[in-house]
């Protein structure tokens, strides 16, 4: 019998996505490093709040996240009118593909970029187009050549993933300057908090008409089972992807835990530290093993290899020891693998897996 209900064009183009690892055959707890989340959980303060907020589940949510999104503005010292939370930083971004793309319009982005950009470019009927990336870098002018009449999202990750390099303000100012007024300037910062003394691209929104940031609660805050991301954005854009948005796309228990987490600021300051003292440490033991890798501005180091056959006899060894870290060949880096930056006990057995690699080759 011939199927003859048909999707959208560009949906089945759109391959399945593939989250991190997170069980070795044989290996009751694995050391999971995959994934880029917090190793040290979330914040007491946040569990604290969805145990509270769990004893009201027969009641709606909110539909404007007012209160989180006045925890947001405070925090951050930004405008909570301009402030839109959504299932994850993914939901925002693929509302404003949905919003602002269609067919006829193309979406760009950067060769190693979020292999999510391509599948909201193809659910919203629009065409991507791939910039290349220099030594594992945004090329600005690579990306402003390839700006046409017809570009209207261009996705940047700053700090990028699974690269962990970033764009200074100076660079981002210069694009969000080259972009037209009828293109969108997408700045994701999921990992923007790990970048010191960047605002996320705080300020170019202000600045701007046609400039959207977008972060998350999945990694700093350790809230990656509850789904919560926001959107800062001139309040005309803010009104589209509201009209468009779910009115209960977020739950009480994930408003409750995003709002506890982001007023912790104690527990957001350790992490901090301690991330960037293990990722120095780890940047520093790769690179006394002969591994390559990147200055990361992130949670992660991309570890390259000589070949594909040694990152995959890598983490092969790796597994054995019972560490899972992320294969990044879908990201065009098949001789690397991305390393999440754990505790110091975890990162003292990275390096001593890859120690003992090294010395059986």
């Amino acid at each position: 019998m011939t199927h003859t209900i048909r999707p959208q064009p560009g949906i089945m183009d759109i391959a399945l996505y593939q989250g991190g690892a997170s069980h070795i055959a044989g290996q009751a707890d694995p050391l999971k490093l995959s994934s880029n989340e917090n190793p040290f959980g979330s914040s007491p303060r946040s569990i604290e709040a969805v145990v509270e907020a769990a004893s009201g589940l027969h009641r709606y949510p909110s539909t404007d996240h007012v209160a989180l999104r006045e925890a947001i503005a405070e925090v951050h010292g930004l405008d909570a009118q301009c402030i839109i939370c959504g299932v994850g930083s993914d939901e925002i971004l693929n509302l404003l593909a949905l919003a602002y793309a269609g067919p006829g319009d193309e979406v760009l982005y950067t060769e190693h970029g979020f292999s999510l950009y391509r599948i909201f470019a193809l659910s919203a009927g629009a065409t991507p187009v791939v910039a290349p990336e220099t030594d594992r870098r945004v090329d600005i002018d690579a990306l402003i050549a390839r700006i046409t009449d017809a570009t209207r999202l261009i996705y940047i990750a700053n700090p990028a993933n699974p690269t962990g390099t970033a764009l200074d303000q100076a660079e981002l100012s210069r694009l969000a300057h080259a972009v037209p007024s009828g293109c969108l300037l997408v700045l994701d910062g999921a990992y923007a908090e790990f970048f010191d003394e960047y605002d996320g691209g705080a300020a170019l929104v202000t600045a701007h008409e046609n400039i959207v940031m977008t972060r998350t609660f999945s990694k700093l805050y350790g809230l990656g089972g509850l789904r919560v991301g926001w959107g800062y954005a001139p309040h005309p854009v803010i009104d589209v992807l509201n009209r468009i948005r779910g009115p209960f796309n977020m739950s009480a228990v994930a408003l409750a835990g995003a709002e506890a987490a982001v007023r912790d600021r104690d527990f957001v300051k350790t992490c901090l530290e301690e991330n960037a003292e293990q990722r120095a440490r780890l940047t520093v033991g790769l690179r006394q093993l002969g591994i390559a890798c990147d200055t990361s501005h992130t949670n992660f180091v991309l570890a390259r290899f000589a070949n594909e056959a040694e990152a995959l006899n890598a983490d092969a060894h790796l597994k054995a020891a019972g560490i899972l870290v992320r294969l990044v060949k879908g990201y065009g880096f098949p001789q690397a693998l991305r390393i999440t930056v754990g505790r110091s006990e975890d990162m003292t057995r990275v390096l001593a897996a890859l120690g003992s690699f090294r010395g059986a080759q």
